[in-house]
């Protein structure tokens, strides 16, 4: 009779993956992960840009409603802090986590001006560093 391993010992010899496998795939998981990411990231700042704008919204209608209420807006010195609670849960930052500029009256057409500064945090800027304004059409 043949000298025969057991079937055990025939899959323990073959158990795992040898290091040149795990490097081919690393390297394959790296490669598209190169090539997605950038796409991702610029969705990520358009969805910011969508949350700054319907966020805008909600704080226009939380200052409409203040004014039906009291027959004011809130002062620039007030700021939006007024609203809270009884026209907002809480004072949300605007999703790069800088706050709402409020000022009352407006300097720009409207009653008032409602602004994030977008992602750089300063006024000013193109693409996602252009501020988000309540004083222009939305596109």
């Amino acid at each position: 009779m043949k000298n025969r391993k057991p079937l055990r010992s025939l899959l323990a010899e073959r158990a795992g993956f040898s290091l040149i496998e795990l490097l081919v795939v690393m390297v394959i998981i790296g490669l598209l992960a190169a090539l997605v990411s950038p796409k991702l990231f610029k969705n990520v700042d358009k969805s910011y840009v969508t949350a700054a704008k319907a966020q805008i919204k909600n704080f226009e209608s939380a200052l409409q409603q203040y004014r039906l209420d009291t027959h004011k807006y809130p002062t620039t010195e007030e700021g939006l802090n007024v609203l809270k609670p009884d026209y907002m849960k809480e004072i949300p930052k605007d999703p790069w986590g800088h706050p709402y500029v409020y000022r009352y009256p407006g300097e720009h057409g409207s009653e008032f001006d409602l602004l994030s500064l977008g992602k750089d945090g300063a006024q000013g800027g193109e693409d996602f560093n252009k501020d988000i304004v309540n004083w222009e059409e939305s596109e």
